[in-house]
């Protein structure tokens, strides 16, 4: 059940935190993994040891997922190392602690850039390959906020999110003829070193007091990611699974 045995996946933003989650949970169920990083080659590294000892293949890519020309080589190191792409995880994003009155334009653009064009980028590679395989499955790392709004500040973080949405029902429909899925994955409040940073242990206590199930693990999310790239989820697309541990019930 949910094997990924033989499949070839691509996780941007790998190096740590829901990625590097998403990708060892992958690489549990059989995958063999391409961990992309930008500027953390120690913790790529890191990723594809622990999917190593998994006893699947994992390539550490160094790209700029909301640069198109490094995307672009990114994909064509996929191309002569697998020959396929078989799953993309749209993982890649960041965050800062402002709102309305502090973000200039050159942050909000630079956000939208790392957070919602890289996956624009991404998919049109992806799609080319999955096109030409008549099968594939894409994913994008959203987040609850995209529902129901950041708490405070994060603007421009959660505009990427929800644009991640719209995103991913567009291409559902697109990738639905060539046998490609298009789903997102919503994350709660996710126990990672870029949540501590951006709200601090006190401020992370107080979020996790609100959620019913209390503060996720990234495993709750690659678990989730490994059922929708299996082929028991191969009905199912354009849809956004909630993994918030009931913090936002719709």
């Amino acid at each position: 059940m949910f094997e990924l045995t033989g499949k070839i996946a691509l996780v941007t933003g790998a190096s740590n935190g829901i990625g590097k989650g998403v990708a060892v949970c992958l690489a549990r169920a059989g995958a063999d993994l391409v961990v992309n990083y930008r500027s953390d080659g120690q913790g790529a590294e890191d990723t594809a040891e622990k999917i190593r000892a998994l006893g699947r293949r994992a390539l550490t890519v160094r790209a700029d997922v909301s640069d198109s020309g490094d995307v672009h080589r990114l994909f064509e190191q996929i191309r002569r190392e697998f020959g396929r792409l078989d799953i993309l995880i749209n993982n890649a994003g960041t965050s800062r602690a402002e709102d309305i009155f502090e973000i200039t334009e050159e942050s909000w653009n630079s956000l939208i850039q790392t957070n919602l064009t890289s996956g624009f980028l991404c998919a049109k590679e992806a799609m080319e390959l999955m096109r030409e395989q008549h099968g594939g499955r894409i994913i994008q790392i959203s987040s609850v906020v995209a529902h129901q709004g950041a708490l405070k500040g994060h603007l421009h973080y959660a505009a990427s999110k929800a644009g991640q949405l719209g995103l991913t029902r567009t291409l559902a429909r697109t990738g639905a003829p060539y046998g490609i899925t298009v789903n997102a994955i919503a994350p709660g409040i996710i126990r990672t070193d870029l949540l501590m940073k951006t709200h601090g242990e006190a401020g992370v206590r107080k979020l996790a007091e609100g959620v019913p199930l209390g503060l996720g693990e990234t495993d709750d999310v690659g678990n989730a990611a490994v059922y929708l790239c299996s082929e028991e989820a191969s009905y199912i697309t354009g849809i956004t699974l909630d993994v918030n541990g009931g913090q936002y019930i719709r």
